[in-house]
């Protein structure tokens, strides 16, 4: 079959991917910018990759004519706290218009469990987008799922952040609230069976695990499962908004989607029927199977995506590919430059710099730096990176977002989503000599930018040429 996938190097598209391509399918990556699908050379081989921004009304023989089925995995929750729903909206609309022009006869959509009367603003909008959908000429098939629990998820993410740095917490009411988590594995295998099943034609599904727990109980349920002592005290007077800023401090979420995640959590989410699990004969494992194998993915290295990857965890949402290329006039600069003897280790170096393995010099002062970001509403160094030895464009790396990784030129950009005044690259580069050069270059915005960038240049001093140097060493 021939296979539109919108959302494509999101958390769900990157993972549903590989699995449609070794079912013989041919796959079509609908990607706002293709610099940013996070997939290898042999993979991209494979599949055909077109630029469409949803938002943007359609422009005409931009897709194949003869497309089977689509996956429908645009999501805007997480890029505004004000108009995401209308973003959706619209997003659906355009949609049906560029599936009329391809004539597609079937459309997969993952949406949320929406059983309650009084839905939150996220549920509502996930249901109007189902609506939506349902007005255009091709088959829909409507999966609706509580919350998703696999290694990089969202919820996975948020729940390991508390857990791990946590022993005692103080929650809002809202961790009372029943909710009907699915694991990561059961979605794709509910994804991929209803593909091209009469059965499942414009029907509604949800989709759910065996468990019905409180958020309360997934927490504790999840310490248990790590071995940790976790005490729990639910305090009846914290605000959605002070929950929101207690979600954004303790884990890696950002502010918007913590807002977002709030306003849902007050709201039941507990699937109502099992009808698909009939239809395919799929029986779901449960959270602490789940949470098992997302555990096993992590210890081996092999996390596929990850929720922080997303161009709407960080400062922009926006497509950075315009900051590609470095400015030179009205820059600060700090140049360092060293002869490379092992340019094969080096590369490896740098290409595992950041998350767990750190910066090379200094961690604390990058802790610092994070702590700093995140008081002032940034990204901080929460996100980490998800592959400890793979980076692709794209990337969130702690608080920078990768905007080339070249290992054939020998040369890593990053663009700081860290709240400055200005705008801030640094970059690394192994010229035809081996020499490295390590280059961190500054755009300030006005006289405080100027003031913060010679405000910190004892502290670049020391960190970038540490670093370097560390980078370089046999160690």
């Amino acid at each position: 079959m021939r296979i539109l996938l919108t959302g494509a190097n999101g958390y769900i598209g990157m993972r549903l991917l590989p699995l449609l391509l070794d079912s013989g399918h041919d796959v079509i990556c609908a990607v706002r910018d293709k610099d940013r699908l996070s997939i290898d050379d042999e993979m991209a081989k494979k599949v055909s990759i077109v630029e469409i921004d949803f938002l943007e009304e359609p422009k005409p023989d931009i897709l194949p004519k003869n497309i089977d089925a689509a996956y429908y995995l645009i999501h805007s929750m997480s890029s505004s706290t004000s108009d995401f729903d209308k973003k959706e909206e619209i997003s659906a609309q355009n949609f049906n218009k560029y599936a009329a022009q391809s004539a597609i006869k079937q459309v997969i959509y993952l949406s949320g469990i929406v059983n309650e009367k009084n839905l939150s603003k996220h549920l509502w909008s996930r249901k109007n987008v189902e609506d939506t959908l349902y007005k255009g000429d091709f088959n829909l098939t409507v999966l609706r799922s509580g919350i998703i629990v696999g290694s990089g998820s969202s919820s996975f993410e948020i729940i390991r952040d508390l857990c791990e740095k946590l022993p005692i917490m103080i929650t809002p009411k809202w961790v009372n609230t029943k909710t009907h988590p699915i694991a990561i594995r059961d979605v794709l295998s509910f994804m991929t069976g209803v593909l091209g099943n009469p059965k499942c034609y414009n029907q509604s599904f949800d989709i759910s695990g065996p468990n019905v727990i409180t958020y309360k109980q997934m927490l504790l349920l999840y310490a248990k499962v790590r071995g940790l002592r976790l005490y729990i005290f639910t305090l009846p007077v914290m605000t959605p908004r002070l929950s929101s800023y207690w979600l954004y401090f303790v884990t890696s979420t950002s502010y918007k989607l913590a807002l977002n995640l709030v306003d849902s959590m007050s709201v039941p989410v507990v699937a109502n029927d099992k009808k698909l699990q009939e239809i395919l004969g799929i029986e779901p494992m449960t959270y602490t199977k789940a949470l098992e194998l997302a555990f096993i993915k992590i210890e081996q290295n092999q996390v596929v995506s990850s929720w922080k990857d997303s161009m709407i965890s960080g400062r922009f949402d926006q497509n950075i590919q315009k900051y590609i290329t470095v400015p030179k006039k009205g820059c600060l600069r700090d140049k360092k430059k060293i002869k490379v003897t092992d340019p094969s280790q080096v590369i490896e170096k740098i290409w595992a710099i950041g998350g767990e393995t750190g910066w090379y010099y200094g961690d604390w002062m990058w802790k610092i730096r994070g702590y700093i970001d995140k008081f002032f509403g940034g990204v901080g160094l929460r996100r980490g990176r998800t592959n400890p030895d793979k980076i692709y464009s794209g990337d969130a790396l702690d608080f920078w977002r990768v905007l080339v990784a070249d290992k054939e030129e020998r040369r890593l950009l990053l663009f700081a989503e860290m709240k400055v005044p200005g705008e801030a690259w640094l970059e690394f580069d192994i010229d035809e000599n081996n020499i490295l050069h390590q280059t961190a270059t500054f755009r300030p915005r006005g006289l405080w930018g100027r003031l913060y960038w010679y405000l910190m240049v004892p502290f670049h001093y020391f960190i970038f040429g540490g670093m370097i140097r560390n980078i370089v060493s046999k160690k």
